[in-house]
């Protein structure tokens, strides 16, 4: 396949042009969920040519997840997320390599994972996880993407190294936070591809270089209203 034509509608942008490209192509990306937001990430990053994904999920797809995860079928529920959006994303861009963690992200493997990075992708919907990707990512002085959504709202921010700011100091509540039970709460199924494409629109201006970024600020989003904000913190 040309690859030229395949990224000719990116590497038009001045923004990005052909060193733009060669960063992408260079890169590697954790995503940790392939959920709502994580179907969205990673399949604009596999467009977009970023030339390593690493997919760390222990789900397996179920009926509930097809009204917002974009990237499953009905014929694979029951299978592993991470088999069946790999299978998916190489369909979509065969020149990126991307590599499966079966068994998520978990206090044994996070430092090996997020050690092979440039860049994590936050894709969860869970505090503990999100805790344990803000120590990893200290601890190997790796940038990562934060997402979250709620029933028709978003944020996303990117923490960095440059910056020192940790997700730990903006949620400070680290025990009671973890503590609290897990539920399963309704969501507008585009709320997380409206979340996702921002993170991934803010990975491809972070790795390419160029750009405004959510580095120190949280960008907020009400889909009712319609209203968005940002915040420096």
């Amino acid at each position: 396949m040309n690859m030229a034509d395949r990224y000719s509608r990116q590497t038009m942008l001045p923004q990005i042009g052909q060193e733009g490209q060669k960063r992408l192509t260079a890169a590697t990306v954790l995503i940790v969920g392939v959920g709502g937001l994580g179907s969205a990430v990673s399949t604009y990053l596999a467009g977009a040519g970023i030339g390593r994904l690493i997919l760390a999920d222990p789900d397996v797809v179920s009926l509930s997840n097809l009204q917002r995860q974009v990237l499953y079928s009905e014929c694979e529920i029951g299978l592993p997320k991470t088999v069946c959006a790999a299978r998916r994303l190489r369909s979509i861009n065969s020149e990126v390599e991307i590599e499966i963690c079966q068994e998520g992200i978990t206090a044994d493997n996070a430092l090996s994972l997020v050690g092979q990075c440039d860049l994590v992708i936050d894709c969860t919907d869970n505090y503990a996880t999100r805790y344990l990707i803000d120590d990893a990512c200290h601890q190997a002085a790796k940038p990562w993407i934060y997402g979250t959504i709620g029933e028709f709202d978003g944020q996303v921010c990117l923490f960095t190294p440059r910056s020192g700011l940790r997700y730990s100091d903006l949620y400070e509540e680290r025990e009671t936070l973890c503590s609290l039970p897990r539920r399963t709460a309704g969501v507008l199924g585009a709320v997380p591809g409206v979340v996702g494409a921002v993170q991934a629109c803010q990975a491809v201006k972070y790795l390419a270089g160029f750009g405004d970024t959510l580095e120190g600020r949280l960008w907020a989003i009400d889909l009712i209203t319609l209203q968005s904000t940002i915040i420096n913190i």
